[in-house]
């Protein structure tokens, strides 16, 4: 079995950073060594990480992957890679695809295409509706992550909107209930006043107005009452609005019922750049003021906000044409959202250690994922490399994902964004080379033939160099479902982590495209800590 020593990196888990090694023997960490302290068995292959952070990977647990049905926009093969672009190796897909993940059949379905597709770790959710909590008792809980709430803004019939079936999903499930809080009725009043001020579309800047801090509140207000009366386990997902924290708590994640997510949007936008850069940043819940965002990231810091996510949703450009009720909302962020937490980092808002425990530990803590979000002996190597202070520009070359935008990238704003690139050898195959992402993916033969096609060439990436980049993305297991920890069934499924087959350690690669301008707190260079690892995922909301 091939072993790969990663020597001298800044190892950041849970809380801390150390200076050390760790070897990966086939699709695991075999050891982690700190200091000068060496490996007693000799390894095959030998990367230098001087100067690099090595993070768990992150668990995205909310993403519209946007198959089956609706893959003009987005597929699972390409968003996939666009997560593993990003040092995202696992994945979180929800159900509002075509047809809607709302049977079993759908789920199988489901399963299967990301199976087929995925070069990540990943599950799915499965949607609930009106009428369908019968179904509930049936779900494997080794492969559903959870079940999707829609209380707000949804697709098709996945609208929850009558009190009967509320209580009934509440009090059907022990799976974790992931919820899309928004009052439809609050949201509807407010659409129809400014129709009758603006005609049949509203301007942009009217978004948050439409969808308002009352509309998350009292949808927020009303899930955290229903979880609570039915002892049920809610996590509520893209919490936009300073006043909907005062329904949460900072106690320690393992004693919570109840937790909440910040998506990566909310904390990096105002309503002040719908200015400049217009619907690209439209999504619901709407982003709001420049009080909520800085609310959201203290939230983030005091443990009121549990988990970082991305709600990944990717349209084409010709979709986001239109004022406030016309251009479609979402944006892809995933191959992004890794570093521009770090840029976050960067400013002093968050430490590496924090953003670590938001992405990877709490991820997989949440979900009752096994073995993987965290850097420990035995788990899946499902590793990231973070290079400071190199930085680069965010441009629609390196975009991986298939609509070829993101609001990160120049052209969507008015400077430059720059980032610190990850640090890799050159691994092989055209599609690498061109786009400048380098991802290392020990895929056994049950990955389903996705070795092969990622190192292959003619996938659609832009053909010019992308330049450096700041993340490396490790993962040494096949695609399949993540396995559960505590449970009776496993509900995700991915690529594990494993060593890389090709690595210079004097070249340079890269596989996360984002911004990172520094990775010091103070601005100084000097390494900033960082605690991160990643386990097996399994998702139950």
């Amino acid at each position: 079995m091939k072993r790969t020593l990663i020597q001298n990196a800044v190892i950041v888990n849970e809380g801390r950073k150390v200076l050390g090694s760790v070897v990966i023997e086939g699709e695991k960490i075999a050891e982690i060594l700190t200091g000068e302290e060496k490996t007693t068995t000799p390894c095959d292959e030998i990367i230098d990480a001087t100067g690099c952070y090595l993070l768990p990977g992150a668990i995205d647990e909310h993403v519209h992957f946007r198959d089956p049905g609706l893959t003009h926009k987005a597929d699972i093969t390409t968003e996939s890679r666009a997560a593993a672009a990003g040092g995202v190796t696992s994945i979180m897909d929800m159900p509002n695809t075509n047809p809607q993940t709302t049977t079993l059949e759908a789920l199988d379905e489901k399963l299967t295409l990301l199976a087929g597709k995925s070069a990540v770790n990943y599950s799915c959710y499965f949607g609930a509706t009106n009428n369908n909590y019968p179904q509930f008792a049936q779900l494997d809980k080794h492969r559903v992550c959870g079940v999707k709430l829609f209380m707000g803004s949804s697709t098709g019939n996945m609208l929850v909107d009558r009190m009967a079936s509320l209580r009934n999903i509440f009090g059907g499930t022990d799976l974790l209930i992931a919820a899309h809080c928004e009052d439809q009725g609050i949201i509807k009043e407010n659409t129809d006043k400014y129709k009758k001020a603006y005609g049949d579309d509203v301007p942009l800047t009217l978004h948050p107005v439409i969808r308002s801090e009352e509309a998350c509140y009292r949808s927020s207000e009303l899930a955290v009452q229903l979880a609570r009366e039915a002892n049920a386990r809610l996590h509520i997902m893209h919490i936009s609005t300073a006043r909907e924290l005062d329904l949460f708590s900072d106690a320690p994640l393992i004693t919570k019922r109840i937790t909440a997510e910040a998506c990566v949007s909310h904390l990096l936008f105002t309503e002040d750049d719908y200015q400049t850069l217009g619907a690209r940043i439209k999504c619901n819940p709407a982003i709001k003021t420049a009080e909520d965002r800085k609310a959201l990231q203290e939230a983030v810091n005091s443990g009121l906000i549990d988990a970082i996510a991305t709600d990944h949703a990717p349209h084409l450009l010709s979709e986001k044409e239109g004022g406030a009720l016309k251009a479609m909302s979402g944006m892809p962020m995933i191959q992004f959202s890794l570093a521009s937490m770090l840029e976050l980092v960067d400013k002093g808002i968050f430490s590496i250690e924090k953003i670590v425990e938001k992405m990877s530990h709490a991820p997989a803590q949440m979900y009752e994922i096994n073995n993987r979000g965290f850097i420990h002996k035995g788990y899946q190597a499902d590793l990231v490399l973070v290079r400071p202070n190199s930085k680069w520009t965010v441009t629609t070359d390196c975009i991986v994902s298939k609509c070829q935008w993101s609001p990160l990238a120049p052209a969507a704003a008015p400077s430059a964004i720059t980032t610190n690139p990850l640090v890799l050898n050159q691994t092989q195959g055209d599609y690498y080379e061109k786009t400048g992402v380098q991802l290392f993916l020990g895929l056994s033969a049950e990955g389903m033939g996705i070795g092969i096609g990622l190192r292959g060439a003619g996938f659609g990436a832009a053909g010019a160099e992308a330049g450096n980049s700041p993340l490396v993305a490790f993962a040494a297991a096949s695609a399949a479902h993540l396995a559960y920890s505590s449970r009776s069934s496993s509900c995700i499924a991915g690529a594990a982590s494993a060593a890389p087959e090709a690595w210079s350690s004097a070249a340079e690669s890269t596989s996360l495209s984002a911004y990172w301008s520094s990775m010091s707190a103070n601005g100084s260079g000097e390494p900033i800590p960082g605690s991160c690892s990643l386990s097996s995922f399994a998702s139950s909301s």
